[in-house]
C-alpha cells in the first residue's frame, strides 16, 4: 500500500501519512466492506484515492481540459517499434516514469502497474472515458520519447 502512495505523491512522509490514514479509514468503515471485492483490493482502492486528493490539495495535479483533447488515442504509434524496448530493465523504465510531468505518472501507474483499465481510472480521477484514454497515450509517447533519448 506505501509504494501505491509514493508512486502517485511522489514523496515519502507524504506516503506514509497516507498510508496510516488509510487504513485508520479502513478501519473506521469496517462496516461499509461489503466483501464484494478481496479487503485488500478495498483497502487499495482507500489508499488511491486518498494519495489522489492530497495531491490535488498541494495542486500538484494538472487536468488536461476536454475541449483541448484530440481523439488521438486510437492512434498508432509510429517510429520505435516495442521490439526495440525489450532490452530495457525495469528500473530504467521505473526511472524515466518518475521524471515525467505527474499527472503523467499517476495515470500511467494506476494503469500500467496497478492494472486498472480505463473505466476505473476515469471513476478514481473523476474525467471522461475520451480524457483518460488520451492522457494515458500522451503518457505512453512522453514515455517513450524519454527513454529513446535515454538508451
Amino acid at each position: 500500500m506505501y509504494n501505491v502512495a509514493l508512486r502517485i505523491v511522489k514523496d515519502t512522509a507524504e506516503a506514509e501519512d497516507i498510508m496510516q490514514e488509510s487504513f485508520i479509514t479502513a478501519f473506521s468503515k469496517l462496516d461499509m466492506f461489503k466483501g464484494e471485492a478481496t479487503f485488500g483490493s478495498w483497502l487499495k482502492r482507500i489508499v488511491i484515492n486518498k494519495a489522489i486528493t492530497e495531491q490535488k490539495k498541494s495542486s500538484r495535479f494538472v487536468r488536461l481540459p476536454e475541449a483541448a483533447i484530440a481523439d488521438t488515442a486510437d492512434e498508432a504509434y509510429e517510429g520505435i517499434a516495442e521490439d526495440d524496448y525489450n532490452h530495457l530493465k525495469a528500473s530504467e523504465v521505473m526511472n524515466c516514469m518518475n521524471t515525467l510531468h505527474d499527472s503523467y505518472r499517476q495515470i500511467l501507474s494506476l494503469h500500467l502497474i496497478e492494472g486498472y483499465d480505463y473505466e476505473e481510472i476515469c471513476e478514481i480521477l473523476s474525467i471522461s472515458y475520451a480524457n483518460c484514454r488520451t492522457m494515458i497515450s500522451r503518457a505512453k509517447d512522453s514515455l517513450r520519447n524519454k527513454l529513446t533519448v535515454t538508451s
